[in-house]
């Protein structure tokens, strides 16, 4: 019998090189899923954020679409970094009346949570965004669950030949069937016209004008039915659920709501 000793097993080695992390790390949000608002005007309605999961298209309901508006700024003499530092920095004052964006104070940046305060059909509607990318040249926006789609909106700017581009990109499902029906039946030529008049005011800002151009493409005709149920987080209803009848009265003004 070899009763010689039997090598010790080596311990595993650990590297000491520290990790690298992405070069565009700093731009994406470093967070979980879950929402959480850290402060409200006191003129925001806050339901419909805190606690609530971000949602991609693949988790939505309805057909899936990209929807893409474009706007040249003619004339304008400005970077693509000068354009959406301005978009970053006017984004509320750039969307229709009766719409509100409450951004936090740190303004626009990866991993952010800001209110939104909508009127879909006169009704009014409580939800919010998470700024998933930030960088000099683009920001991207994703929905939570019970906003009207899921998916992501991206802002962007960009050159073509010697003109400054400004450009908002959708890719997104409805969230849920209430909101598929809203859509069908009007709901997209109003959400074509909200960000055709966000893309005029961004325009507008730097002395430019001319027409917005949409590219829509149905990348996914299915609808799924798996994802029905989310009709219980649905913003609109909730929010009609919980909004203090002086909205109504006032036209959209309200004090502060907690979820």
């Amino acid at each position: 019998m070899d009763n010689s000793a039997q090598p010790e097993s080596e311990a595993p080695q650990v590297s000491d090189t520290p990790r690298v992390q992405p070069r565009d790390a700093a731009y994406w949000a470093q967070r979980g899923t879950d929402l959480h608002v850290s402060a409200a005007p006191a003129n925001a309605i806050n339901l419909n954020v805190d606690g609530r999961r971000v949602v991609s298209p693949l988790q939505g309901f309805g057909k899936m679409w990209q929807k893409t508006y474009r706007i040249r700024l003619e004339g304008a003499t400005v970077t693509p970094a000068e354009v959406i530092q301005t978009w970053k920095t006017n984004f509320p004052s750039f969307w229709p009346k009766g719409n509100h964006f409450y951004g936090p104070i740190t303004g626009i940046a990866p991993g952010e949570v800001a209110l939104l305060n909508l009127t879909t059909g006169g009704m009014p509607l409580s939800t919010g965004v998470l700024v998933l990318y930030a960088d000099d040249e683009s920001f991207t926006l994703m929905t939570p669950q019970g906003h009207m789609f899921a998916g992501w909106i991206t802002f962007s700017s960009f050159m073509e030949g010697n003109c400054p581009i400004a450009q908002a990109q959708v890719l997104m499902r409805a969230n849920d069937p209430i909101y598929e029906m809203g859509l069908t039946f009007g709901g997209h030529k109003q959400e074509d016209k909200f960000w055709r008049h966000t893309l005029h005011s961004v325009a507008a800002h730097f002395g430019a004008d001319g027409p917005v151009t949409l590219q829509r493409v149905c990348v996914d005709r299915r609808r799924q039915w798996s994802n029905a149920r989310n009709i219980w987080h649905n913003a609109a209803v909730r929010t009609a659920l919980n909004t203090p009848s002086r909205w109504f009265r006032r036209g959209g003004t309200s004090a502060a709501s907690t979820n």
